[in-house]
């Protein structure tokens, strides 16, 4: 007997960033709600430990090395998913750095670094992943970008104009591909508590409180809501976004950030 896809479930999800604290999040959601996920991560170790703990909860995830701002390495990564777990159906753009300082004192080095991740590694699984839905004429893209995008934050002008990049780049992709069948989304978190949040917050290592423009308070948004999200509210926007629920939603920024942004 033929097996249809509904009982097959959703398909196949690929997430980068897995083993960090929104990307974890997001790939447990996933797999709840039934997709067998490819886990990305340059932490190659961490991805395949969730995926462990995850196959061993009866869920089908697999982890993979891979390095977002290297193309091959993202084409080697959505091959090896289409081979071995199936059709990549939905992909999800999680992995990011941060780094903060004033502009005057930025290392350019440090600038094409975050641009690298947050934008350039975007496009390239963005792209990859537009390059094998577009013959099936269906899909889902989701970038996990910020509301720093769309709201200026001091002492974050890399982070804030690559994310701004990545969302940009999102909407313009799904203006190509919605005609093919495919959806592309952004999910912009607020401050979330996860451990890269955790540094900016605390200082960091090298304490950057001491330079002029690098104090995490002033660039800390008040949230109506009163709260700081959990990786688990973004995650829950992701998998909305990638479902049939959200069937006819596309090049929307979905916000998750208690208001932060005031709607910006």
């Amino acid at each position: 007997m033929s097996t249809t896809r509904s009982e097959r479930g959703p398909g196949v999800a690929l997430v980068t960033g897995a083993a960090g604290g929104i990307g974890s999040a997001v790939v447990r959601g996933m797999a709840e709600q039934g997709f067998s996920v490819a886990a990305l991560d340059t932490a190659g170790q961490g991805a395949r430990d969730l995926a462990a703990e995850l196959t061993g909860r009866g869920h089908r995830v697999r982890g993979y090395a891979v390095d977002v701002t290297d193309e091959d390495s993202v084409e080697r990564a959505v091959a090896s998913a289409e081979e071995e777990l199936g059709a990549v159906t939905a992909a999800v753009s999680v992995a990011g750095m941060l780094r903060w300082g004033a502009v005057t004192g930025f290392p350019s080095r440090e600038w094409r670094e975050v641009f690298d991740v947050n934008a350039l590694g975007v496009f390239h699984v963005s792209r990859a992943a537009a390059r094998v839905m577009v013959p099936r004429g269906a899909g889902s893209i989701v970038t996990v970008s910020s509301d720093a995008a769309a709201v200026p934050r001091a002492a974050m002008a890399a982070y804030a104009a690559s994310k701004a990049a990545a969302t940009h780049f999102t909407l313009c992709l799904g203006l190509e591909l919605g005609p093919l069948g495919i959806r592309c989304n952004v999910v912009s978190p607020g401050s979330t508590d996860t451990a890269m949040r955790r540094q900016l917050w605390e200082g960091g290592p090298s304490s950057p409180e001491s330079e002029p423009g690098n104090d995490p308070s002033a660039f800390r948004a008040g949230v109506p809501l009163g709260r700081v999200a959990r990786p688990e509210d973004v995650a829950e926007a992701v998998v909305f976004l990638t479902s049939p629920r959200a069937r006819h939603v596309t090049l929307h920024d979905l916000r998750v950030d208690g208001g932060a942004s005031l709607g910006a």
